[in-house]
């Protein structure tokens, strides 16, 4: 599929060129010499048209394979994949924390009341978990 891709690719850009060169290379309608001081215009509105020549039917071949190969490129990029999950769940599995040291014995006796049994927890134990309000 990749390869298809830069395939098309590189005939757009060739596609392009080539119109950038023809469209260069074409004699406009109203470039003569008497165009620049008001005559030529035989009449018209845009100058007298005659049949179109190489240069114009190469320009329309052209764009006809850089608008083809337009939609070829929209066709095969346009391809979804199927998302499983979100974006946390490809992340890689996160280190696990050292397990913390088993808190020292708290005595709860009623004349140390619960300050001194929260004081002498270390922090973060599960004794102050519950006394958070939830």
């Amino acid at each position: 599929m990749n390869a298809l891709f830069t395939v098309i690719v590189v005939v757009q850009v060739l596609a392009a060129l080539a119109i950038i060169g023809l469209v260069l290379l074409q004699h406009g309608k109203g470039a003569d010499m008497g165009a620049a001081f008001g005559s030529g215009a035989s009449g018209s509105l845009f100058g007298a048209t005659g049949s179109s020549n190489f240069l114009s039917k190469s320009t329309g071949v052209a764009a006809a394979i850089f608008f083809s190969a337009t939609l070829a490129l929209a066709f095969v990029g346009n391809k979804r994949t199927v998302v499983s999950g979100g974006v946390m769940d490809r992340l890689p599995a996160a280190p696990t924390a050292p397990a913390s040291p088993a808190p020292a014995k708290v005595d709860n006796t009623p004349e140390q009341g619960a300050a001194s049994s929260a004081a002498s927890a270390p922090a973060g134990s599960a004794g102050q978990a519950n006394q958070i309000p939830k």
